[in-house]
């Protein structure tokens, strides 16, 4: 049964794109839907290299049903551009919601045996295949950090990804006493760096927890001026992540529609 699903996962995360989008045929797409999750698990996932672009060759734990854009190297390319090309040995990254580890990854290749890469994640069923996927890799330059990122160092409530994110990434920090959110270990990056080298780059992904994660690394920031790629999750976030690095003395460039690089 364990072969028959590893050899239908494989066949689902590498089936071209024209027989994939049968699902959304009506009738018969509903009939794939319903046939595939009685073979196939919604959870269940495969390992696959990379097969192009920044991380080819790296392995990856995938979701059969999400994971071609991993497979072929599509994900995230135009962040996955500016690390290529900002990121050298030696350097200090840190991966601030890392998720299962697609920009993780790549920082390990490329900063080397000489840099090191810190990667927090709060969530922690992605934190269990960032683990896999660090290992299978055999980069040992790389820091799981199994906390959010936040303005102070404590419990801050979390609520994890439901199933219609496969690859959990979309969990978020939440207002305290929501009863929904579950009390979750953060660390401010001020308080981090006094026991761990400080960041020559930071990448920023927090589900719109952006300007609480920069206000925790304030004097970080001012004492060692790390380049900050950050995703803005809103309009909002992104005004006041704007504000507090333009106060720092950092400039902006866009990356995509929702990318930005902050610099000094």
């Amino acid at each position: 049964m364990l072969g028959s699903r590893k050899w239908m996962g494989e066949l689902l995360l590498h089936s071209p794109a024209k027989l994939r989008s049968l699902r959304n045929v009506p009738v018969l797409g509903e009939f794939i839907h319903r046939v595939s999750h009685q073979v196939l698990p919604a959870d269940e996932k495969v390992w696959a290299q990379v097969e192009a672009g920044a991380l080819k060759g790296l392995w990856f734990e995938l979701n059969p049903r999400t994971g071609q854009s991993y497979l072929r190297g599509e994900a995230e390319s135009a962040v996955l551009q500016v690390l290529t090309q900002w990121l050298r040995p030696g350097m200090v990254f840190y991966d601030l919601g890392a998720n299962i580890g697609l920009f993780t990854l790549l920082a390990g290749r490329l900063v080397g045996a000489a840099g090191k890469v810190y990667s927090f994640e709060p969530d922690a069923e992605a934190v269990g295949r960032l683990r896999r996927n660090v290992a299978r890799n055999g980069l040992s330059n790389v820091t799981i950090v199994d906390m959010g990122v936040w303005s102070a160092s404590g419990e801050v409530d979390f609520v994890p990804a439901g199933s219609s994110s496969p690859d959990s990434g979309t969990g978020k920090f939440i207002a305290s006493g929501d009863a929904t959110g579950t009390p979750t270990r953060c660390i401010a990056l001020d308080d981090f760096v006094r026991n761990a080298a400080p960041p020559d780059a930071i990448k920023c992904d927090v589900e719109g927890a952006e300007v609480e994660a920069l206000r925790g690394a304030e004097r970080l920031l001012q004492a060692h001026r790390p380049w900050i790629l950050c995703e803005m999750h809103s309009e909002a976030t992104d005004r006041a992540s704007r504000e507090l690095l333009s106060r720092l003395g950092y400039t902006f460039e866009a990356v995509d529609a929702n990318h930005v690089l902050a610099s000094m």
